[in-house]
């Protein structure tokens, strides 16, 4: 009975409106307008700043139309190899002697280039269809290199032509002479089988490296030239390395992909 005749007692009584109003303390109000301040500046730089990315993909050095698999139109043994690796053919030059059983035969390059692999050797038994040697589309030693990377289809709508591209090359020390310069040229349309890159390469364990996520998409990277440097292109150091840089040279790409508001990535 005691507890409910104060209630009913609180509830007869007039409202207490003489008391004072307590309002925040300053370091509320500070708290607040930082607050405030914070999200306000987020918002601008929402709608107002730009962030930018990179997409990462490996590729290799090579020249504008690739290399090709020189295989054996014979049967026999190697009785000479008339050419050695780095030696620039032309077309139909003889590059092995094979002894058949229907005389010596001559295996010849398809089309001019530079040999980057003899498979063959003098001795060697090749069977009709074998790989022999791999020949770099480079007609002149001086040919300008291109960097051809394979990106993940996904990834390649991405990639606006032009978009500045470094290149981290496998026999160049990164920390000492930084990395190579170069841009989108082309992106490719569709992706390429394991066949097509092996055709393009001249090389199937490569093809299949780069295939191993599935069918990537071709990106062509033009390398920026530079007359003072020793391999005659640019790099993000002054002189870049004191040697010359191979074709067939396996490389790390970053491509930096075109800058974007941050609220872009919350609209759809």
């Amino acid at each position: 009975m005691q507890f409910r005749q104060k209630a009913l007692s609180k509830l007869q009584s007039p409202e207490e409106l003489d008391l004072p109003v307590r309002f925040a303390r300053p370091q509320g109000r500070l708290a607040l307008a930082v607050t405030v301040a914070v999200m306000a500046a987020a918002g601008f730089w929402a709608f107002t700043g730009s962030v930018s990315s990179k997409l990462s993909a490996p590729g290799i050095l090579t020249h504008a139309e690739g290399s090709y698999l020189l295989q054996s139109p014979f049967a026999g043994q190697v009785t000479a190899v008339l050419a050695e690796e780095g030696q620039v053919l032309s077309p139909g030059a003889p590059l092995l002697k094979v002894s058949t059983d229907r005389g010596d035969r001559t295996v010849r390059a398809v089309a001019g280039g530079r040999v980057t692999t003899l498979a063959a050797r003098t001795g060697a038994v090749v069977t009709t269809g074998a790989d022999v040697a791999t020949v770099e589309r480079a007609t002149k030693p001086d040919d300008p290199m291109v960097a051809m990377l394979y990106v993940p289809g996904g990834s390649s709508g991405s990639i606006p032509v032009g978009a500045q591209v470094d290149l981290t090359v496998q026999s160049v020390p990164q920390q000492r002479f930084g990395v190579l310069r170069g841009r989108v040229e082309a992106v490719g349309r569709a992706p390429q089988t394991q066949a097509q890159l092996g055709g393009f390469l001249g090389d199937s364990r490569l093809a299949a490296q780069f295939s191993e996520r599935g069918n990537p998409v071709a990106v062509l990277v033009q390398l920026e030239r530079s007359s003072a440097t020793r391999s005659g292109y640019r790099w993000s150091s002054k002189d870049g390395p004191p040697y010359a840089v191979d074709s067939t040279t396996p490389v790390a790409a970053a491509v930096h992909l075109a800058a974007q508001r941050p609220v872009d990535w919350l609209l759809p």
